[in-house]
């Protein structure tokens, strides 16, 4: 190792693809590895050991994943000291019997479930011997910004045909209600002003965890309880990724009426198609799901709905299509996102034989999108003469100095547009009173009013 590290057993150079689950796996790691003695490095050249934490939730994204470790790998052969990789999380989780023949530029594997051991894997390539067991944090996180995002499960066990999740990350797993309070109530004592609750399936919490005691034993539980936690210290609690099962009147009800908890559903439907649902091994039909938005924004006012349209699975016709896109249209998503169909091995659906031809699905992505996009910006214009509060997320450059960029509570960071403030007395972290005077895609601009 470089003298530039003497104080330190060396220092990690970390790259993250794919979800907010990913970041949040790479954060861990991340607080392990500082709590270990090893220092961050903000550019490879100046890295002992680099990490990978990769997606491989569709083929294109492991394609990705692997593309970006080749080119990492590339990287550090032209430097002036060896610098191993270790390729973590999905593709090693799904891929890794093959991968150590496949990739012989990466040093180690760590699957998903095995990442809490990462101490001792960059410690053996890195050639240290610890006198002592390396320290553990007591709470595994390092976010710094204005909002963090919060596993609070993994692992599903719905075996949806087109998803092989389960495959590799494993059966559903509730996180106890005490490492997720601790975690939370930690975060906001260094800033934190938003809490984004994640889960392959958020719905379901505590379903598999014992129902004796008196902490929260569901989903609906955990927000009202979070929310006791934070009240008073101007926190927002925002939950996603939950299936339409798990909306249940007591899910409802604590969104309506816990004023930290943001009336922001992301619910993933897929399609609206009973027939189609049916082969993607979900249930639920049009009316039921109509029913479901109807009743959403009837009991909580100005609710928004995010959700999920798999376009081209495999025995989609062209009418069921057009039903979704009329569904998609009538119910006036304020955000969707589309996806074409992609075959994912072991999933049941790749094995299908009415596959849609690549460039039909094309076309109805397109469809899909474009569709999409008129309802997004159309909602994103409707705030315009609005006020709202703003969390302050960062400040970007432009050609005439720099403005304060953040998002509303009906935006869900990464994901769902910003607002754009010109540059006022503010800092990351501050949550400022706004009125939106403009709208450009799914971007808003503001002045700050308070």
């Amino acid at each position: 190792m470089s003298d530039a590290f003497t104080e330190a057993f060396g220092a990690i150079y970390y790259i993250t693809l794919g979800c907010a689950k990913n970041e949040v796996d790479t954060d861990r790691m991340r607080s392990l590895l500082l709590s270990a003695g090893y220092e961050e490095a903000y550019d490879v050249s100046e890295a002992d050991l680099a990490i990978v934490n990769t997606c491989s939730f569709l083929a294109s994204a492991t394609s990705e994943s692997i593309e970006a470790t080749l080119s990492l790998a590339e990287e550090v052969a032209g430097g002036v000291r060896e610098v191993p990789i270790v390729m973590c999380g999905c593709v090693p989780s799904r891929y890794g019997d093959e991968l150590p023949e496949e990739l012989p530029e990466v040093a180690a594997f760590v699957r998903t479930d095995e990442e809490d051991g990462i101490v001792g894997v960059v410690d053996g390539l890195l050639g240290i011997d610890r006198s002592a067991p390396a320290a553990v944090p007591e709470v595994k996180r390092t976010v710094e910004g204005a909002v963090a995002y919060v596993k609070i499960s993994d692992g599903c066990d719905r075996f949806c045909s087109f998803c092989a999740i389960p495959f590799i990350r494993g059966r559903y797993h509730s996180r106890p209600f005490g490492e997720i309070r601790e975690e939370v109530v930690d975060l906001v004592s260094e800033g934190v002003r938003e809490i984004v609750l994640i889960g392959q399936d958020t719905g379901i919490w505590g379903s598999d965890l014992s129902q004796e005691g008196s902490g929260p034993h569901n989903l609906a539980q955990l927000l009202v309880s979070l929310a006791e936690e934070v009240r008073g210290q101007g926190v927002w609690l925002r939950v996603l990724y939950l299936q339409p099962e798990g909306m249940t009147d007591e899910l409802i009800s604590a969104i309506r009426d816990t004023p930290e908890v943001l009336a922001y559903i992301d619910i993933p439907i897929q399609h609206c198609c009973e027939h189609v649902l049916a082969r993607m091994n979900r249930s639920g039909s049009e009316q039921e799901l109509e029913d479901l938005f109807a009743r959403l924004r009837r009991e909580i006012p100005g609710m928004v709905i995010r959700t999920t349209y798999l376009v081209g699975f495999p025995g989609e016709t062209v009418e069921e299509h057009e039903r979704m896109l009329a569904f998609m249209d009538r119910i006036g998503f304020d955000y969707v996102s589309v996806f074409p169909y992609s075959r994912e091995e072991p999933a049941r659906a790749a094995r299908m034989e009415d596959q849609i031809p690549e460039d039909e699905k094309l076309d109805r992505t397109q469809a899909a999108m474009d569709l999409a996009e008129a309802l997004g910006f159309a909602a994103t214009a409707e705030h315009v003469g609005e006020t709202a509060e703003v969390i302050i997320d960062g400040v970007e450059e432009t050609d005439d100095g720099y403005e304060l960029v953040g998002h509303a509570w009906f935006q869900a960071p990464d994901c769902d547009g910003a607002v754009h403030l010109d540059a006022v007395e503010a800092a990351v972290g501050d949550i400022v009173q706004v009125e939106f005077t403009d709208s450009f895609c799914y971007e808003l601009v503001g002045h700050v009013i308070g």
